[in-house]
Parts: C-alpha cells; sequence; structure tokens
C-alpha cells in the first residue's frame, strides 16, 4: 500500500476487456436492482426471487414439512417482509461456525405519518415524518415516489408504486421562491427546512366548486375508487416517498452510478451476488440483509432483533446440531464481513478529510477497522489479526481494496450492524464501497468499486 492513498492507481488502468465486461454487466444488474427495489419490502421480494431461481427453499417450508437439512442445502428465512437471511449450508458443523456477510436494505425516505391528509390554501398535502439521518433541504423541489403497502381490515393488502413509470403523477415538497427567502437564507443548514414542512403536495382539483375542503375530498374519492382505500386506512399503512426516477450511469465515461438509496443497497446487492457465485462449501455460508440500520437497528427487523440468532437456531436444530451451547459456539466462531459503504474522498469538501486515511472511488473495495464518533464512541475496531488474515485472502483472489476512516476525527462520525454482531465474540470488520453525497436523495458510487467489492465478498466466502 503507498503511503500517500491518492498517489496509488486507479484499478481501472488494471483491467483487461473481459474484466470491463464482466463489471458492466454486474453494474447494469445493479442500476435494475436498486431502481425497481427502493424500500426494504420491495428489496426482500427480488433477492428472495433471484434466491428461489438458484434453488433456495424457504426454511417454514422445511420445518413445515418435517424434512432434515444437510450439506449443500440452500435456504432462507423471511422476517416480515422486511429482513431476509440465506444460508448455504456447509459440510462442517455448523458449531465450527460461519462466514457472514450482513448489510442493510433500509435507506433515507420520508415516511407519511398514520393521520397525513389535510387541505390548506386549496393544496392537499400528506404529513410526514423523514427516515434516517437528512440534510432535509435536499429532498425539497424533486420529484418523489410513493412506494410501500396499505394492510386494510378485512386483511388485504394494498401495494402502492406511484410515480416510477413515465405515465405516473409525481409528488413534491415545496420550496420558498429565492424572492421572499432573505430570512430562510440566513438560518443555519440544518433550520433551513424544518422537519414538519416536509408535506408532500398530492392535489388541486376540487371535487366540488367552492366547498371547504373540496380537494381533500376530491383526493379521497380517487383513492376510494383506484385502490379501494378509505382515510382510516391511512392508520395501517406504510407509506414512504423516495426520490422518483430510475439510477443512471454518470459521467461522459460512464464510469460511475448515480441512485436513490446507494446506501447500503450496493453492498446488499454485492453481498446477494457473491452468496449466488459461491453456493454451499465447508462452513456454511449466510448472507444477512436486515433493516432499520438508519434509525439504530431498532425493531423486529432490525439487528438488535432476535431473528438472526433465532434462525440460526432452527437450521442448527434442523441439522440434529442444535444445543444452547453450540449455538453460541457457532455465532463466536463466525466470522463476518458487515457490508456497509464508506465515505468517499470529495475534493470540493476536502477540509472533512484526512487524505491519508479515506477512500477513493475507483480504487477498489474499503474497510473500516473502526467506524464510531470522534474517540471511537460507538465503534467495533476489529482486531489487527483478522485484518491480517482478510488481506491474505485477498490478495490471494487479486482483489484491489483500501483502508480508511469516515472523515476528520472531531467531525462527527457514524456506525453500522458491526458492534451489534461482535458481542457474540465473531470476529467483524466493516466493508464495502464508497459513496459520494452519502444520504442525499442521489447517491454516487464508481462501478470498479463495486465489482471489486463482490469479488471481495466472493473471496471471504470461499477462504474465511
Amino acid at each position: 500500500m503507498s503511503e500517500e492513498k491518492n498517489k496509488k492507481p486507479s484499478v481501472w488502468s488494471k483491467y483487461t476487456e473481459e474484466d470491463k465486461r464482466n463489471l458492466d454487466a454486474l453494474a447494469k444488474g445493479y442500476i435494475d436492482f436498486i431502481s425497481d427495489c427502493k424500500t426494504e419490502r420491495e428489496s426482500v421480494k427480488e433477492c428472495i426471487r433471484v434466491a428461489k431461481e438458484k434453488g433456495y427453499r424457504d426454511l417454514q417450508e422445511i420445518l413445515d414439512k418435517g424434512e432434515k437439512l444437510k450439506p449443500g442445502d440452500l435456504v432462507y428465512a423471511n422476517n416480515m417482509d422486511k429482513a431476509l437471511a440465506l444460508f448455504a449450508i456447509g459440510e462442517e458443523p455448523i458449531e465450527k461456525g460461519m462466514t457472514i456477510l450482513g448489510a442493510h436494505i433500509d435507506t433515507c425516505r420520508l415516511d407519511v405519518k398514520q393521520n397525513p391528509l389535510y387541505e390548506d390554501g386549496g393544496l392537499a398535502y400528506l404529513d410526514t415524518h423523514y427516515y434516517g439521518g437528512i440534510k432535509k433541504y435536499q429532498w425539497v423541489a424533486i420529484p418523489l415516489a410513493m412506494h410501500g403497502v396499505v394492510a386494510k381490515k378485512d386483511g388485504s393488502k394494498l401495494e402502492i408504486n406511484i410515480g416510477e413509470n413515465a405515465e405516473d403523477p409525481v409528488f413534491c415538497v415545496t420550496d420558498l421562491l429565492i424572492h421572499l427567502a432573505s430570512e430562510q437564507m440566513d438560518k443555519k443548514g440544518a433550520k433551513v427546512v424544518e422537519g414538519e414542512n416536509l408535506d408532500i403536495l398530492i392535489g388541486n382539483y376540487p371535487l366540488k366548486k367552492d366547498d371547504k375542503e373540496s380537494v381533500k375530498e376530491g383526493i379521497l374519492k380517487l383513492i376510494k375508487d383506484k385502490y379501494g382505500m378509505e382515510e382510516d386506512d391511512f392508520l395501517s399503512a406504510e407509506l414512504c416517498l423516495v426520490p422518483a426516477g430510475r439510477a443512471r450511469e454518470m459521467g461522459l465515461d460512464r464510469s460511475m452510478i448515480l441512485g436513490y438509496g446507494q446506501d447500503d443497497r450496493v453492498c446488499s446487492y454485492a453481498s446477494l451476488v457473491a452468496m449466488m457465485e459461491v453456493g454451499a462449501g465447508k462452513k456454511t455460508a449466510c448472507c444477512l440483509l436486515v433493516d432499520k440500520e438508519e434509525i439504530g437497528s431498532v425493531g423486529a427487523t432490525g439487528m438488535h432483533s432476535k431473528f438472526f440468532e433465532n434462525t440460526v437456531a432452527e437450521v442448527m436444530n434442523l441439522r440434529d446440531e442444535y444445543s444452547e451451547l453450540k449455538l453460541r459456539r457457532a455465532l463466536a466462531n463466525s466470522k463476518m464481513l458487515s457490508s456497509d459503504v464508506s465515505s468517499a474522498f470529495d475534493p470540493l469538501y476536502a477540509s472533512s478529510f484526512d487524505k491519508k486515511n479515506v477512500a477513493y472511488l475507483g480504487k477498489g473495495m474499503v474497510f473500516n477497522k473502526f467506524t464510531g464518533s470522534r474517540g471511537k464512541s460507538g465503534a467495533n475496531d476489529a482486531n489487527a489479526e483478522y485484518l491480517g488474515e482478510l488481506r491474505g485472502m485477498l490478495d490471494k483472489h487479486n482483489v484491489n481494496y483500501q483502508f480508511s476512516e469516515l472523515g476528520k476525527v472531531d467531525l462527527g462520525g457514524g456506525g453500522t450492524i458491526a458492534y451489534i454482531m461482535s458481542k457474540y465474540g465473531m470476529q467483524v470488520i466493516d466493508s464495502g464501497v464508497p459513496v459520494l453525497s452519502m444520504h442525499a436523495p442521489w447517491e454516487a458510487t464508481s462501478k470498479i468499486d463495486l465489482y471489486e467489492t463482490k469479488k471481495g465478498y466472493v473471496a471471504f466466502l470461499k477462504e474465511a
């Protein structure tokens, strides 16, 4: 590794024409994935579809049939349609440990509240509550699409996806015109747009002339006629607003990808593809895709839940290997890549980074020995021995990689699911793809970093 990472040559200079063809194929599939799967539910549904094509079976189906698991079997467990665990059963007892790729599939967005619909000034709005760490001013005056589900009292469920097709309407949060914005422009960035002002404009057509709240009534009639949905059905709905439109190749040289929700779907997709490519081997391999990371990994579908632990227990039981002690040993003996993104160096904001310890676009898979904030608060901080072992694996498989920190020490920080999994005593490190404009409505990545990360995940599953 060069002492000055920014002097290290771009990985592009090492690629053959075959490498570039493989890279383009992976990037094309990835662009489709993040364009079509903008919520955790959509991601789980697509991942299950891909897994079934490779021979994966629903773990619940195996339980219901009273079958057993044997080496070579491929199974998945679906957690409330928002999280997913895939297992490729290995030859060794699970007690000896697993190789785990763990990523999150939730992303920053605007969630519709439970009592959202109102009218003001002849305009109909939906009240929202933002999800995850965002710069609120970035979400105004851009086209937004609505995704989600509505669960009705009779047990039926409506799937909503409005704004992605060219003929669909879109939605937006309005912004104050510059001509009247002198006071707004004097505010700090965190206050330029307040959270309570991130309401979505959805209508202006009155149902009846001059009737009070006639625009709202028109919206209610429309959603009843089109979706069979009453206003009270918002109470049991999960609807969110996300940037409308497909991800795109970026740059005249098409070397990058611009799209919504690349944190952390870029690592989720690379993990899924690697898992499908490697299949079953000596050790049991697992690809774990979880929810709620952006808000602390809480809830029944987040990493703090017992879903993963319970599922491993079920898998071990189906191999006649389960005991509480063996489960604890299995988790402690496992090795994991916490597959999450890292910041990429941005020359426009160079003062926020330590140039010697930051990831660069186009220079390969990135590892973060620790995340956390300031004095490593909340960090996992992986062991040096584990890092050395990983370097050997990656070099054996000709994977281009870099080591980094998020940014300058006292500027802030962030966290992943790594510290949660390390509580079991397993070896864990954060690894993934560098991202520009992280947590913005549109984020940027390098195609080559995606490809090298997928290669790194394959090497890990084969060698760890």
